[in-house]
């Protein structure tokens, strides 16, 4: 399944000739210059440049005016997960633990990945459990000492 991969979101407009501002969530502009379109080509990208304060402003071919540029305020910028870079060994996109099992070392079941915070000091899993109460994992070895594409183990430790 090729999912799409959610890589920024338009945050309002920039200007009066249809550029857009942007919070990226992943590696910088430099990240998102790689891909010609958002969205399954809905959006084709014709500039992009830093705001130096960690986003980006952004022109779009199909938006044309301030108007436009102002009715993507909350649109996701996405792209498919197979159109990503390749990662490196303990490396992860969060839309491939988003909706995994959550089980312990013993593969008891413990509930589900629901969503991936980070407040700056690194990536905390929220986890879900079947009862519906969640917990937060922090995104750490001693927490979660592996995952893969089916599930992710987690130390109940760290669930109390």
């Amino acid at each position: 399944m090729d999912k799409p991969v959610t890589l920024a979101a338009v945050t309002g407009a920039h200007g009066v000739t249809g550029e857009v501002r942007l919070k990226l969530f992943g590696d910088g502009v430099d990240a998102l210059k790689r891909y010609a379109s958002f969205n399954d080509g809905a959006l084709t990208l014709s500039k992009i440049r830093s705001d130096n304060k960690g986003g980006a402003v952004a022109r779009f071919a199909e938006i044309a005016d301030r108007t436009a540029a102002e009715q993507l305020r909350g649109t996701a910028l996405t792209a498919p997960r197979s159109a990503m870079p390749p990662l490196a060994e303990g490396e992860y996109y969060h839309a491939d633990l988003l909706g995994l099992a959550a089980v312990d070392a013993d593969g008891e079941p413990l509930g589900v990945v629901v969503a991936i915070e980070n407040f700056g000091a690194g990536d905390i899993l929220e986890i879900e459990a079947p009862d519906g109460r969640r917990a937060m994992v922090p995104m750490t070895a001693d927490a979660v000492p592996e995952w893969d594409e089916h599930r992710v183990v987690i130390d109940p430790a760290f669930l109390a």
